[in-house]
């Protein structure tokens, strides 16, 4: 399928092979011990795993698209500025996750997405240690293992499922709204239930599948997301600013659902966490 000029089952076939041998390297350290580090909290953590799988994407990707731009956690961290424009983005996340794979808690992912005039049009979350692989390209639907997948259509917040994150963000204020914001869509909403997994692209990987009905987050980044929010728009879902509008890749929140109603009832319930944009 092309998009503007550009093959996206060959950026999706790419990014599906260097995902599976990026795990490889996530497979090869899970269970053994890890050498860590900090960056802005306790929670925010990083291994040497995180930096080789980045390195890995980054080296076989650029070589493939030298024209393409690149987004990624670790050189973001290490202070490389992210550049947002019209151009093809790649944005990545070696290690969604890690503090689940600092734990050898099971849910973790590859995350990579693929943007086009700033719209996410390619979308590949790979978790390796449960050999569960999610695609999509932009008008080509949604797999799981190549196998589609749709969200589950439901409309009525009091019978769904609701994923959410508190982050690694440590600062009291974010905290209390976040625990606020939990509390209204527990009580009000009536919701069946709450989950948090500890990964952004699997969270919203999960509510394309139809396994949860929504899933909301502030402070998360760009490279988060990005591959996900195609995942779950090919699987019939939304995704919004959960202030309402489109999705803002850059502004580090994010709200998907299996409907327009259930994302719609739950932003009405929230109230905003701002943070300094990507």
């Amino acid at each position: 399928m092309a998009f503007d000029g550009h093959d996206l089952n060959d950026y999706l076939q790419s990014a599906i092979n260097v995902a599976k041998a990026g795990g490889e390297l996530i497979i090869e350290t899970f269970y053994k011990e890890k050498s860590i580090e900090t960056k802005s909290s306790s929670a925010d953590l990083v291994t040497e795993t995180d930096k080789a799988v980045e390195k890995l994407i980054f080296s076989t990707l650029k070589n493939k698209y030298p024209q393409h731009s690149f987004i990624g956690e670790e050189s973001v961290s290490d202070g490389e500025a992210v550049e947002y424009t019209d151009n093809a983005t790649w944005m990545v996340d070696p290690v969604d996750g890690t503090c689940n794979f600092v734990h050898s808690f099971p849910t973790v992912a590859v995350s990579i997405g693929l943007t086009i005039n700033k719209q996410a049009v390619v979308g590949v979350v790979y978790n390796p240690i449960l050999n569960e692989m999610y695609t999509a390209i932009k008008g080509g639907g949604a797999f799981l293992n190549n196998k589609p997948i749709k969200v589950s259509g439901q409309t009525e917040l009091c019978k769904s499922l609701i994923i959410h994150e508190l982050g690694s963000g440590r600062e009291a204020d974010k905290m209390e709204i976040n625990r606020q914001n939990i509390h209204r869509v527990v009580q009000e909403g009536k919701v069946h239930g709450t989950r948090s997994m500890g990964s952004a692209a699997l969270n919203m990987s999960f509510v394309a599948r139809g396994a949860a009905e929504a899933y909301f987050e502030y402070g998360l980044h760009c490279w988060d997301y990005c591959a996900a929010t195609i995942i779950v728009q090919e699987a019939g879902g939304c995704v919004r600013d959960p202030g309402g509008g489109e999705v803002d890749l850059m502004a580090r929140r994010v709200i998907g659902g299996s409907s327009v109603k259930i994302v719609e009832d739950i932003s009405k319930l929230l109230t905003p966490i701002e943070f300094e944009r990507d």
